[in-house]
């Protein structure tokens, strides 16, 4: 067969059915299969738009993403939504075609080195070096990819798509892990079970390795109150007793206040990043006299931001049942009667004073005004209006972070976001290939119009390819996360981050979506359930709400300081006090 031929059969045999991109010739040969061979190619309206649309199928489906361009200009567009993949563990292959080899380095048409760029945001790289190999290395490319749970680079010279030898496809190779050392597994048991108060930490990995029910069924058995890490509210049922909420950015105080207590935390499927564990509402809340146990799949996480009592290399989902076997045969401390009641009553009350903190919080003086809706009133409408199955994918930025207090969800894989890479521009596109991926559920992105610029190209997407989703457009008419850094620490001189928009609902409608303008608070859930409904028939809705300027704590109060200027004419730019009211001035 031919090189494009042994290419495509072996993206069949890895059950490859979706490919995004924009079409070019560097790999036209192989495209022109595609059809025959069943699998659909989405053109998009950008190469970064690709490969998040990539990174939210591969994160809905559990499955490989892929994305596919044009070498050169094409494969560099894909370099943020790659590296954002990579920082969600998310098994995409980008597909890199390059340029000919009998004219690289020649600094021929669209030619640059590819394999550099993208050899620091990638689990893996493969070079096809010859055409007769090119079925061995797409194979293993998209083998690593699960293996490793990241993005794998395949890149391959363009005049390697063409020539004809005889080809074996190879068999995928699928790698179980078990549930660790059974050493580490009886220490972690033996630390548990002379805990007094143990709480369960879980991550991403919960949801990668479908690991719902073993943790539920281990919480359960201890009474743990289960905390989730920063941006995975759906690693456990919202609706579930022991379920406390998020930490991290705009979490939840219930869960922050329950972890500060803890003197044994079991950490299940995360890496601990850094971020997601920084001081919130101006409280330190990490236990960091705990005993801390990590479970983890790959071994270089571990204990690389905490340092831990018991590492164990395994799978969450392998782990957390054999946890749960062990602990059957001991004595536990934290299951006697008395104890456990007095943890459930603390538990309930912490999620009680949340639950009145996070209303207070809504509900404010003074109210919203017409064209200035408050930002917390505005996600607690939308939360009221999503449905059950909902999927909804977040943007970076205030108002979008806010959302982490209000999003709730009670089944995995319903929760997107460009995790600690924290790109703009991330969550139309991968929205669109969460709705690729599951058809039947409802995908709602989350946007401030600043992050919008970046990306509502991909309404187009959405319209030529019958791909329906929906967009909350939050237009508070300004870059909110970095402005609010303005306001506290620079004296509220706003350089750069106000903006002057145009309707993002007429854009809409003049690309052939639905578009919505909200002006008024009571209708703020109307819409939503408008959006709803037309996306069940088919239609992509945006819905802009006009907001007010109210911008909520900064995202990296660790790393700003007021400045202090030594030349004589910034002299009037030294601020030596933080912003009284923490608001902008033009609010």
């Amino acid at each position: 067969m031919t090189a494009s031929e042994a290419f495509v059969e072996t993206l069949i045999d890895r059950k490859v059915t979706n490919v995004f991109g924009i079409v070019g010739s560097a790999f036209m040969d192989a495209l022109d299969l595609f059809p025959t061979a069943g699998i659909r190619f989405i053109p998009t309206a950008h190469e970064q738009g690709a490969a998040h649309m990539a990174d939210g199928y591969s994160r809905v489906s559990n499955h490989h993403g892929v994305c596919i361009g044009q070498n050169g200009p094409g494969i560099t567009n894909f370099v943020t939504g790659i590296a954002a993949a990579k920082w969600a563990h998310s098994p995409v292959v980008a597909i890199t075609p390059e340029c000919g080899t009998l004219t690289k380095g020649l600094g021929g048409f669209q030619e640059v080195d590819q394999m550099p760029i993208f050899s620091s945001i990638t689990t893996d790289q493969y070079h096809v070096n010859h055409p007769h190999r090119m079925a061995e290395l797409t194979g293993r490319a998209f083998d690593r990819a699960m293996q490793e749970r990241g993005p794998v680079q395949l890149n391959i010279p363009r005049d390697y798509f063409y020539g004809e030898t005889k080809y074996t496809i190879p068999k995928e190779v699928v790698i179980n892990r078990g549930p660790g050392s059974m050493e580490d597994l009886q220490e972690a048991a033996d630390l548990i079970a002379d805990a007094k108060n143990p709480v369960i930490l879980a991550g991403g990995g919960v949801v990668i390795g479908d690991a719902i029910e073993e943790v539920t069924k281990l919480a359960e058995y201890l009474s743990a109150p289960v905390a989730v890490t920063y941006l995975h509210n759906d690693s456990f049922p919202s609706n579930h007793r022991l379920m406390c909420g998020p930490l991290g950015y705009f979490g939840s105080q219930a869960a922050m206040n329950t972890i500060k207590d803890a003197d044994l935390v079991l950490v299940l499927g995360s890496r601990l990043g850094p971020f997601g564990t920084l001081p919130q509402y101006g409280e330190e809340y990490w236990p960091n006299n705990a005993k801390i146990i990590q479970v983890e799949c790959n071994h270089r996480k571990i204990g690389l931001v905490k340092p831990v009592n018991v590492g164990i290399h395994g799978d969450v989902k392998e782990a957390s049942a054999a946890l749960h076997r062990i602990l059957t045969t001991k004595d536990i401390y934290c299951t006697q009667e008395s104890r456990k009641n007095h943890r459930m009553n603390k538990l309930m009350e912490a999620k009680n004073i949340w639950e009145r903190k996070l209303n207070s919080f809504t509900d404010q003086e003074p109210h919203s005004k017409i064209g200035k809706i408050k930002p917390r009133k505005a996600l607690s409408e939308l939360q009221k209006a999503l449905p059950d199955d909902v999927i909804v994918s977040t943007d970076i930025g205030n108002t979008c972070s806010t959302a982490n207090s209000y999003l709730n969800f009670n089944r995995p894989k319903s929760f997107l976001a460009a995790m600690t890479f924290g790109n703009c521009g991330y969550a139309l596109p991968a929205a669109i290939g969460a709705k690729v991926a599951a058809p039947e559920r409802i995908v709602v992105a989350y946007v401030g119009e600043g992050a919008w610029g970046m990306s509502f190209n991909e309404i187009l997407t959405c319209v030529r390819e019958n791909i329906p989703v929906t967009a909350v457009v939050f237009n508070n008419r300004q870059w909110g996360a970095e402005k609010k850094n303005q306001v506290l620490w620079f004296g509220d001189r706003y350089v750069g981050s106000n903006l002057d928009n145009p309707s993002f609902s007429e854009i809409a409608r003049s690309m052939g979506a639905v578009g919505i303008l909200v002006q008024k608070e009571s209708d703020v859930g109307d819409a939503m359930r408008e959006a709803v409904r037309l996306q069940r028939e088919g239609k992509t809705t945006v819905i802009e709400i006009m907001q007010s300027r109210e911008l909520g704590d900064p995202f990296r109060r660790d790393a700003m300081k007021l400045p202090k200027r030594h030349l004589v004419k910034y002299q009037n730019t030294n601020q030596n006090y933080e912003s009284e009211t923490g608001q902008p001035v033009d609010l």
